[in-house]
């Protein structure tokens, strides 16, 4: 329920939908001839337009969930198992074409090779089903391994779990899976925005990881006022801004996570 819910909630309020949802209701009061309600909605459906596409504003929102956890120095010297959250494939291309192709979030996964071939002992876990609800598409937990084995993984390495939906099921299954023991090092990778979130949801679930982020989308050195990126980048940053900062409060007021933005001493 609470993932059906989640998933309507957030197609009403992405700022691309809710420009149009602006722009109809604005349309709808000039029929009307309700003039400034009319004016009301799109001025602001044009202001939406204007701090998510042509300001930083994204690419702020995203500073501090990006720089809350880095990766560790030194690196591990042994690491007994690594973790890759889904959500950096293609889902619906996948099912209808095969592959493996990459979403804007797929470098999670190039790392992931690169960590598996760093640390050659380490049990590899592959997290993710199809979280999509209005499309179907093929879990990146049953696409991951043509892609990790076509990188060089050998395939009896490759753990699999495709039933979670979202992060809160992650960890819990994942949990499940791993069976982590006392003492154990196991890395966390996924991407920089969402590591707050998932890290949280994995503390929640009793299993310590390691933060190990990836997919970085920023340099982290934007200031306020007009972008220097393209117009659809910046749009899509502040999407996954505005959504992950949505995330990371309901998972605090649903008990999914002990805070907003997780310690980074633990």
């Amino acid at each position: 329920m609470f993932h059906l819910a989640s998933a309507i909630f957030w197609t009403l309020v992405q700022p691309f939908n809710l420009v149009g949802l602006l722009i109809a209701a604005a349309i709808v009061g000039a029929a009307f001839r309700w003039r400034r309600v009319s004016i009301t909605f799109a001025t602001l459906a044009f202001v939406v337009v204007a701090l998510a596409g042509w300001t930083t504003f994204g690419a702020l929102l995203l500073h501090p969930l990006e720089d809350r956890f880095t990766r560790p120095e030194p690196a591990p010297q042994h690491v007994d198992g690594i973790i890759v959250l889904g959500g950096g494939f293609e889902g619906a291309v996948n099912m209808a074409r095969g592959g493996y192709e990459l979403n804007d979030s797929g470098d999670r996964f190039v790392e992931t090779a690169i960590l598996a071939r760093r640390y050659p002992q380490a049990r590899l876990l592959v997290s993710g089903g199809s979280g999509s609800v209005f499309l179907p598409g093929e879990g990146d937990a049953d696409t991951a391994p043509r892609l990790l084995i076509a990188l060089g993984v050998p395939p009896e390495r490759i753990e699999l779990e495709n039933q979670s939906r979202d992060t809160f099921e992650n960890a819990r299954l994942s949990v499940s899976l791993a069976k982590p023991q006392p003492g154990e090092t196991w890395l966390l990778v996924t991407s920089a925005f969402h590591m707050p979130r998932a890290v949280g949801a994995f503390r929640q679930a009793g299993f310590p990881v390691v933060p190990w982020p990836a997919d970085y989308k920023t340099t982290g050195q934007e200031r306020p006022g007009l972008t220097d990126d393209n117009v659809l980048d910046s749009l899509r940053n502040t999407t996954v801004g505005i959504r992950e900062w949505i995330g990371l409060i309901a998972y605090w007021m649903l008990g999914r996570s002990e805070s907003i933005l997780p310690s980074i001493g633990e």
